[in-house]
C-alpha cells in the first residue's frame, strides 16, 4: 500500500508495557524452521515475502472474534497463508438467514453455535494450522485472555464492544484489527500501537536520515544488502497508532480540509459510521429500524457528525442516507471477500514486519468502487522534527 501524509499522533500505552515492535510481534511459540513440505506448499507466497516473513506467519498465533460472512473470508485467507494457529471466538448460533452469506455452513449446521459450526470446515483449508473455537460471550473475557495471542481481530460488533476489546489488547501489548460490513460497504480498523517495518529500495547516493516523517510515522534505522549487483537499502519505519474510541473522535487531517474541493472529496460513509456507532450507544439497539423515529435520529445524528468533520453539506446527500440504511446490517458477499483480503493481506504484512501497514481506518465503498484511508488520530502540537 502506499504510503500516506498523516496528521495527528498516537498517544503511547498509560499502562507502562513496552511498545517495542519486536515485543509486541513475539510469536508466542518458539519459530522453527520451515520444513521442505511447507516450502513446496507455500512456495507462490514465499516467493512474493519470503521465508523468514513466512516463518513468522506460521508462528502466529491468532485470536477472530466473530464469525458472520467477513470473518469468514478472514479466516479463509489466513489459514490458506499458513499461519500457526486461529482461536475462533462466537457465542452466536446460525440461523437460517447466514445461510446466503457464509460459505463454512450449510442448512445442517443451523442452531449450532458459529464457532464450532465453521472450525471442521475451516480446517479443510490447511490441516497444519491449529484450530479452535470458542463460545463464550467474548465481553466476558479478562485482559489477559487477549496476552497469549500474536494478533486480535474483531469483526461486526458496535463501537462499544471494539473499544473494549482494543482497551485489553493495549493493556497486554498486542495489535488490534476491527472491521465490519453494511451490504455495499465496510471499513477497516487497525491499532498497531507502534509498529515497525522494512521498505527496501535502491540506495541513492544521499545518505537517508533518521527522522520524523509525519507526526505519526519516523525512520528509525538504515541498513544496505548487495542484489543483483545493486546496493539495496532496507529503511525501517515505525508508525504509531491511536485506539478506536479517540480514533472515532478526532478530525480529519488539515491538508483534507484545506481546500474545498478536496472536503467534496471525504466520503459520507465516515459520517454514516460514526453515526450509526452514536444511534447504538444512544439507542441500546445494534441498528435502527425503518421506524420514522429511527430514521429521524439517524439523520440528526449523521447531520450532526458531518459538521463535526467540518464537511460540506451537500456532500451527505439524501440518497446516500437512504442507501446506507438500506444496507445496515446486511451481508454482501463480493464485499466481505473483498475487506476480507484486505485485512488479512495487511495482517501478514504486519507479522512480516513489511510494507506500511493500514493507518488507520479504511473504508470501502462498493458502488462507487473506492476505498480511502483516514488517519484519524488527535491533535496535538508538532515535534519540531524530533523522532517520534
Amino acid at each position: 500500500m502506499a504510503e500516506m501524509d498523516q496528521q495527528g499522533t498516537a498517544p503511547m500505552p498509560s499502562n507502562g508495557a513496552s511498545t517495542d515492535p519486536a515485543t509486541i510481534l513475539q510469536p508466542s511459540a518458539q519459530a522453527q524452521m520451515i520444513s521442505d513440505d511447507e516450502i513446496a506448499l507455500y512456495d507462490r507466497q514465499i516467493r512474493l515475502w519470503g521465508v523468514k516473513a513466512q516463518e513468522r506467519l506460521r508462528s502466529a498465533n491468532i485470536l477472530l472474534i466473530g464469525m458472520k460472512a467477513l470473518a469468514n473470508e478472514i479466516a479463509k485467507n489466513l489459514v490458506l497463508a499458513g499461519i500457526g494457529s486461529l482461536t475462533i471466538v462466537d457465542d452466536q448460533v446460525i440461523t437460517e438467514e447466514d445461510l446466503g452469506s457464509q460459505f463454512f455452513i450449510s442448512e445442517l449446521h443451523v442452531g449450532m453455535n458459529r464457532a464450532t459450526a465453521a472450525v471442521p470446515q475451516v480446517r479443510t483449508l490447511n490441516p497444519r494450522v491449529a484450530l479452535s473455537a470458542d463460545t463464550e460471550n467474548i465481553m466476558l473475557k479478562q485482559p489477559d485472555f487477549y496476552a497469549m495471542f500474536d494478533m486480535v481481530i474483531a469483526t461486526d460488533l458496535d463501537l462499544l464492544s471494539f473499544s473494549t476489546i482494543n482497551a485489553s489488547c493495549r493493556f497486554v501489548n498486542k495489535p488490534f484489527y476491527a472491521a465490519g460490513s453494511h451490504g455495499f460497504y465496510g471499513f477497516i480498523f487497525a491499532d498497531l500501537i507502534s509498529h515497525d517495518y522494512v521498505i527496501e529500495r535502491e540506495k541513492s547516493n544521499v545518505p537517508t536520515q533518521l527522522k520524523a516523517e509525519t507526526v505519526t510515522r519516523s525512520i528509525v534505522g538504515t541498513s544496505t544488502k548487495k542484489e543483483n549487483g545493486k546496493q539495496i537499502e532496507m529503511v525501517t519505519k515505525r508508525e504509531l497508532y491511536t485506539p478506536i474510541n479517540l480514533a472515532n473522535t478526532s478530525p480529519l487531517q488539515p491538508d483534507q480540509l484545506s481546500t474545498w474541493r478536496r472536503k467534496m472529496q471525504i466520503t459520507p460513509l465516515l459520517t454514516c459510521l460514526r453515526a450509526l456507532w452514536e444511534f447504538q450507544a444512544a439507542s441500546g439497539r445494534p441498528l435502527p429500524t425503518h421506524a420514522h423515529a429511527d430514521l429521524q435520529q439517524f439523520t440528526t445524528l449523521a447531520t450532526e457528525k458531518h459538521k463535526e468533520l467540518q464537511l460540506p453539506s451537500e456532500t451527505l446527500r439524501s440518497e446516500f442516507l437512504r442507501s446506507f440504511l438500506q444496507n445496515v446490517g446486511s451481508e454482501i458477499a463480493p464485499v466481505t471477500a473483498f475487506l476480507g483480503g484486505q485485512l488479512a493481506q495487511d495482517v501478514i504484512n504486519v507479522l512480516g514486519q513489511r510494507e506500511q501497514p493500514i493507518q488507520n481506518f479504511l473504508l470501502f465503498d462498493s458502488e462507487e468502487s473506492k476505498g480511502p484511508v483516514y488517519a484519524l488520530h488527535p491533535i496535538f502540537p508538532p515535534l519540531d522534527g524530533a523522532m517520534v
